[in-house]
């Protein structure tokens, strides 16, 4: 982090889509495609937190996924409990994170549509998924049952989880094949405010000319930034209305 220097290459013979680290650092993740003969993969590699030792150079675990059912995305659990993946075939699966089984696997998307993205909570106890079914859900990810779901009019790339605010941010639009032919009002490119309790939309941000892949929320909840088709990452700050707003059912409680 200090020096950006490369201390360690691991070389896979198809796509890596998602890595990510636990938070201590001491474990990396990687989700790898399913092409040219090679299952689709979840592999897990030990990080030396001495960055001029000797990092290992085969997985401690691997995790390989069935055809037609490869891992899109993937993240950790709380203390690293669980490995949490996205399907392809729109469910969701729990892995023991030390030994690879799988524990649960729940259908939570039409079945056949991509899970675009999965990003966790602050505490790591729910997450939140994005469909190509014009859909996110809030899942628990101990049980993997379903707490919100919200539901737009447009394919999802992304969701995120606010920090602070109970709010839920949500981007995709329509496919990029026919973005040439689509004004960015039709497309549907904004990135989408839902309220994370009571499920409805409260708000959208226009920016992007194409559609919205990823967003991430500022870990203090004061900003975010998203990319999109268009080749744009844009950063947005929220304002003093944004902190200030306040659902009429909360409002309602405030005042008593």
């Amino acid at each position: 982090m200090k020096t950006g220097k490369l201390i360690k290459t691991w070389d896979f013979p198809t796509a890596v889509k998602r890595v990510e680290f636990t938070e201590d650092g001491n474990f990396v993740l990687g989700t790898t495609e399913e092409r040219m003969g090679h299952l689709g993969t979840i592999v897990v590699f030990p990080v030396n937190s001495d960055i001029e030792g000797e990092q290992v150079d085969e997985p401690s675990l691997r995790i390989t996924c069935e055809t037609k059912k490869k891992a899109v995305v993937a993240a950790w659990s709380y203390l690293g409990k669980y490995i949490i993946a996205g399907h392809e075939d729109g469910s969701v699966s729990q892995y023991d994170a030390k030994t690879g089984e799988q524990l649960l696997n729940v259908p939570v998307h039409e079945r056949g549509t991509l899970i675009m993205d999965m990003q966790m909570s602050a505490d790591k106890s729910y997450f939140i998924t994005a469909s190509k079914d014009k859909s996110a859900k809030i899942i628990d990810v101990k049980t993997l049952n379903i707490l919100k779901k919200f539901e737009t009019d447009t394919p999802l790339n992304t969701a995120a989880i606010t920090a602070k605010k109970d709010f839920v941010i949500l981007g995709g639009g329509q496919e990029a094949m026919n973005v040439t032919t689509t004004s960015a009002r039709q497309g549907k490119f904004e990135a989408r405010f839902y309220h994370k309790i009571f499920e409805d939309e409260i708000g959208r941000v226009r920016g992007h000319f194409g559609p919205l892949n990823t967003i991430a929320v500022h870990p203090a909840g004061v900003s975010y930034a998203s990319g999109g088709e268009d080749g744009y990452v844009r950063l947005h700050h929220f304002d003093k209305g944004y902190f200030d707003f306040m659902y009429e059912v909360e409002r309602t409680r405030a005042q008593h």
